[in-house]
């Protein structure tokens, strides 16, 4: 049989993935050409480049280095360390515990930060019990460690973002089998030296992976830095923009940031193409778990609770006792359900918009072969890349200058102005939400896409099935689980993202995540914690998934 070749000309499958790519780099673009305007504007006064550089961009810088240098050190030793213990050894509770370390992953960092400072504050808990055990009256008799501070942001921080390295190296452990540590012991290294000379430089692909979505996180937190009083460069954009009534100024320091992030992109890329490692599967043996019982069997679970522990059942039941509280004073319920139903929308708008570019842009790279579709494909999903402020930043003049443009048009046809169609209401947060999102819907796609032979596409297209057809009717039910699981994430994610959310916003107009920072920065968190307790359920979902996906690989 002979297959009908893919067309190499330009197509409308291209056509359409270079549009989604340009969706996506408009606002980058426009930071971009913003800052570096605003630099030729003013280079002496309060947008100068030196006053920012001194009293804005250098002390973010350090703060943000140092929290981010923590964070990695934090997630890594706990995400290496318990995927280690999990995939290398067998003991009782190990299943159960291999699960719950997931559970931090369903808590946002602005939650988390939240319920720190409830439970550890001057009148919470701990110092409440600390103060009465050991008699003390005065806070300034005793020492008691600061949640508000970079050392408080980064252990909180690491307690919910050391998912992202245990999913990789608890991954990349399983997947290299009994062979690499079999061999390492054959030569006489005892199991530590196998783990530190054989298997780490093996599995370090993957951890550098993991490494660079925890920093990714990190630069885009903005409701616990802002909350715990660390200075990052998200907490630099939002107070130079909103408090200082410079936008020009924090278009400079996101250009800054985008660099930055472009360039550790860059980094982490180069140092994975230096160092790769391939699994035979002919070969492949799985690693033998010896099973651990006494001390041992104790110590593992130890070391493997402790994270679910810190970053997962305490801020959790620090939720349930707010709202306790919350429900006790009975107040209206009105603000939240108002909440609840404008994230749910939002959330389901922006998902199916990211899910149809995601198929759009997928199906474009496989029904075509020139080499800028690929690209525009790569250049889609550098909006995870982006933290939602500087976003924000780009996004926002390009809805103000379709705003005009469909203003004139009314004013043209003879009708009245009707204000800030795009930029004033939440058509805003769905577009914001679809840049940042749009990386995970184009590799769960992708991912279901691989699945499918290509003979098939041929054999369709040898019976006269048009490519769209073939992409609705024969693609698209084949990767239907596939698409499943995307929406649930993607839906998720949605739901916590708060600084775009805090930023786009129109007036009157809450989501279960702003509704949150609102009371939060008033100094009424039980009033927030039911909203709190509704993004930590609905977090939970794609955990069960992604706990189902590992036991079977």
């Amino acid at each position: 049989m002979v297959f009908l070749q893919p067309n190499t000309s330009v197509t409308h499958w291209d056509r359409c993935a270079l549009a989604v790519a340009v969706f996506v780099l408009v606002p980058v673009g426009i930071i971009a050409g913003y800052a570096v305007k605003s630099l030729a504007l003013d280079a002496s006064g309060f947008n100068g480049i030196a006053y920012l550089a001194r009293y804005a961009i250098a002390p973010a810088l350090f703060e943000t280095s140092m929290l981010i240098a923590g964070v990695l050190c934090l997630t890594v030793l706990i995400g290496v360390t318990t995927g280690w213990v999990i995939a290398t050894y067998r003991f009782r509770g190990r299943d159960i515990l291999g699960w719950a370390l997931f559970l931090p992953f369903a808590v946002p960092t602005y939650i988390s930060a939240y319920t720190y400072v409830e439970a550890f504050d001057f009148f919470g808990p701990f110092q409440t019990l600390f103060r009465y055990l050991f008699g003390y009256k005065a806070r300034s008799s005793y020492w008691f460690p600061e949640v508000r501070s970079l050392g408080g942001a980064i252990w909180i921080m690491g307690l919910v973002l050391y998912p992202y390295i245990y999913v990789a190296s608890r991954a990349a452990f399983t997947m290299q089998g009994g062979n690499i540590m079999d061999a390492a012991r054959s030569l006489g290294c005892t199991r530590f030296e196998a783990l530190r000379r054989a298997v780490l430089p093996v599995i370090w692909p993957s951890v550098a992976a993991g490494s660079m979505l925890v920093i990714l996180e990190t630069l885009n937190d903005v409701g616990a830095s802002q909350y715990l009083g660390v200075n990052t460069f998200t907490a630099a954009i939002f107070n130079t923009w909103l408090n200082q009534g410079s936008l020009p100024g924090a278009a400079q320091i996101a250009l800054f940031v985008l660099t930055c992030v472009l360039g550790l992109l860059w980094l982490e890329r180069w140092l994975r193409n230096n160092r790769r490692y391939t699994f035979s599967s002919r070969n492949y043996q799985p690693a033998s778990r010896p099973e651990l019982t006494g001390w041992k069997m104790c110590c593992a679970c130890i070391v493997c609770a402790l994270p679910v522990l810190a970053g997962f059942v305490l801020p959790v039941s620090v939720l349930v006792g707010s709202v306790q509280k919350y429900m006790v004073r009975a107040e209206p319920l009105a603000d939240l359900l108002s909440a609840l139903g404008n994230t749910v929308m939002v959330a389901t708008l922006a998902t199916v918009l990211i899910l149809a570019l995601a198929m759009l842009i997928a199906f474009a790279e496989r029904f075509s072969k020139v080499e800028r579709t690929s690209l525009a494909l790569r250049m889609s999903t550098i909006g995870y890349a982006l933290p939602g402020i500087v976003l924000v930043i780009g996004l926002l003049p390009a809805l103000g200058f379709f705003d005009r443009i469909i203003n004139d048009v009314i004013l043209a046809a003879g009708g009245s102005r009707i204000g800030l169609v795009l930029s004033g209401s939440s058509v805003a947060i769905v577009m914001a939400y679809s840049i940042r999102f749009l990386a995970i819907g184009v590799e769960h796609v992708q991912t279901g896409l691989i699945a499918v032979s290509r003979n098939t596409d041929y054999a369709a297209q040898t019976l006269g099935v048009q490519q769209h057809q073939v992409a609705w009717r024969i693609l698209t039910p084949a990767m239907r689980p596939v698409i499943t699981g995307a929406s649930i994430l993607i839906f998720v994610d949605c739901l916590k993202e708060l600084p775009a959310t805090l930023l786009l916003r129109p007036l009157n107009f809450e989501t279960l995540a702003t509704h949150l920072y609102g009371q939060a920065a008033r100094g009424n968190f039980e009033s927030g914690a039911v909203s709190a307790l509704f993004i930590v359920a609905a977090g939970l979902v794609p955990l069960f998934i992604m706990n189902n996906v590992m036991e079977r690989k």
